[in-house]
């Protein structure tokens, strides 16, 4: 039977989608997961996948065009098919499993449920689930939520502060009512599409609703029960108590109690701070056992079976073994699922360049020495590459397998290193910027990466990525190429060190720079010309001012 595909909504905010290319054809096969098109949305243009098997039959949206979101997009089925009916709208079809389409499976769910004497859903309620915030995003975790069950929400109001893969985002809620019910608590993270709260009047039953709720929170409640049932004893014991050997309950964490068998601690011998005398974690690590609690046994063995002449005693150390889990942050894992992509699948190789920075300095001094101007050597070096990246068009390239994209426009990604991570926000256009530009773009930008300010359209788009870690002293390193550019450039700290000029050894100010390259669009002679241009650049920094 013919699935219709609608225009997906990609962004929490948006309305409306732009095809900007089909990948398939009508008459394609289509396999589950391949690429249909790339979508336009608000923030982002996003590759968007299959989720059926078949021959692609119709494209509703043609390259160029836009339509609102749950548009007919496509139509995948067997081939020869007639879909006639479904394009005169009196047909009956699967379509894409979307958040906004949530209420229409709670309903299609009640109803089953009525039949079966579960309870149908009350009208008026509304299901919200984990939004997509990110074209990366596969899951959320609630930083903090803004109101409480039982609080009455208006349409527009921020309902919840979600961190995704990229940055912390306010979360506004589409529907007015009360909240009746919250999924997903402040810390916790599920994948997009779980049951993330519930929206209604006030007084309704919100069982009747989790009975029938849709299938992202069904599955998450599924994972949680089946958890439940496969180690019903393990998870009751972990849950609250342990006996001590004189038949009195000690109430403890799971992470105390594992805590204190890894250390070998007796529960019994810690007091809790915890509600009730609970013992929590911080009671655990900071015990401290008395002399009298000691072990002997050791050195009891150790003292009988020593030599005659008893040897000079050695004080070894005596401590307790320690580790932590922490959980990683959203961004941490994008960060190494997108790093291991890029190093494993393209061919990296590295070039490095000394570049001197005599000039650079007094040129330097000179601007900043002008009212209301300041400039760092960094902005100076992002000039410089976006220069030298129009001489050298095959290093601002993207590979695509079959095609090689030549950028005709300079996007430079500047990472920046915040407490979870690296962001890189993006420069739109460096080489139309001037130095001043450039520096307090990248300043504005730094300070919001750190406050988890950025929006997911400012991190998008790069061509070619800069990552300097010269003012952390360290003179030379190499970066991983941040996909899909074909370069990243590494830049080291300024060093004054001796130098021969003119044939004689004098005190100079030297940079190291390394461009690692993407060997399936940049050569190695190619890299090495860009190198030696932007050397020139900043060895006469006059030039990147006219």
């Amino acid at each position: 039977m013919a699935e219709v595909i609608n225009m997906p909504r990609l962004s929490d905010t948006m309305e409306e989608g732009t095809v900007a290319k089909w990948l398939k054809n009508v008459g394609d096969k289509i396999e589950e997961g391949d690429i249909l098109a790339e979508i336009e949305t608000d923030k982002a243009t996003m590759e968007f996948e299959s989720f059926h098997e078949g021959t692609l039959l119709h494209i509703g949206i043609e390259e160029g065009d836009g339509a609102p979101v749950d548009s007919l997009l496509a139509i995948i089925g067997e081939e020869g098919e007639d879909i006639s009916a479904l394009l005169n709208g009196s047909g009956e079809s699967k379509s894409e499993t979307t958040p906004e389409k949530i209420e229409d499976k709670v309903e299609e769910v009640a109803e089953k449920s009525t039949e079966a004497g579960v309870g149908e859903v009350p009208e008026g309620v509304e299901i919200i689930t984990m939004p997509r915030l990110s074209d990366t995003m596969e899951e959320g975790t609630v930083a903090s939520w803004l109101k409480k069950v039982g609080d009455t929400v208006e349409e527009g109001d921020i309902l919840a502060e979600i961190e995704t893969d990229k940055a912390t985002m306010e979360f506004e809620s589409f529907y007015s009512g009360t909240l009746l019910y919250i999924g997903i608590q402040e810390g916790e993270g599920a994948p997009v599409d779980s049951l993330l709260a519930v929206i209604g009047p006030e007084g309704t039953d919100v069982n009747a609703v989790l009975n029938a709720k849709p299938s992202g929170g069904i599955k998450e409640e599924t994972k949680k029960e089946a958890a439940t049932t496969e180690e019903p004893k393990a998870e009751a014991v972990a849950v609250e108590t342990s006996i001590t050997t004189d038949g009195q309950r000690i109430f403890a964490s799971p992470l105390a109690k594992k805590i204190a068998s890894d250390k070998g601690i007796n529960l019994s011998n810690v007091k809790g701070s915890g509600d009730n005398g609970r013992i929590v974690k911080r009671d655990v690590e900071n015990y401290q056992p008395s002399a009298s609690s000691q072990p002997t046994t050791t050195a009891s063995a150790a003292v009988s079976s020593a030599p005659a002449i008893a040897a000079a005693p050695i004080n070894l150390p005596v401590g307790e073994e320690g580790t932590e889990e922490v959980k990683n942050s959203q961004m941490r894992k994008v960060i190494a699922k997108r790093l291991s992509e890029s190093k494993f699948s393209a061919p990296h190789y590295y070039l490095t360049i000394e570049v001197d920075m005599d000039n650079a300095k007094a040129s330097r001094a000179q601007i900043n020495g002008l009212p209301e101007t300041k400039v760092s050597f960094n902005d100076m070096v992002l000039k410089a590459c976006a220069m030298a990246l129009k001489k050298h068009p095959q290093v601002n390239t993207t590979w695509n397998n079959d095609t090689t994209r030549f950028n005709h426009h300079v996007h430079i990604g500047v990472a920046v290193a915040v407490d979870d991570g690296l962001v890189v926000p993006v420069l739109k256009f460096t080489d139309q910027m001037n130095l001043t530009t450039i520096g307090s773009a990248v300043k504005d930008m730094a300070v919001r990466a750190r406050n988890k300010k950025l929006t997911p359209a400012e991190m998008e788009g790069s061509t070619f990525t800069v990552s300097n870690l010269g003012m952390f002293g360290i003179l030379e390193f190499t970066s991983i190429i941040n996909q899909p550019n074909s370069a990243i450039l590494s830049v080291g700290a300024i060093v004054e060190k001796p130098v021969v000029k003119n044939g004689e050894i004098v005190v100079g100010n030297t940079m190291k720079v390394t461009l690692a390259c993407d060997h399936r669009t940049v050569d190695g002679a190619t890299g090495a010309q860009f190198l030696q241009t932007l050397r020139a650049y900043l060895e006469n920094p006059v030039t990147m001012l006219a």
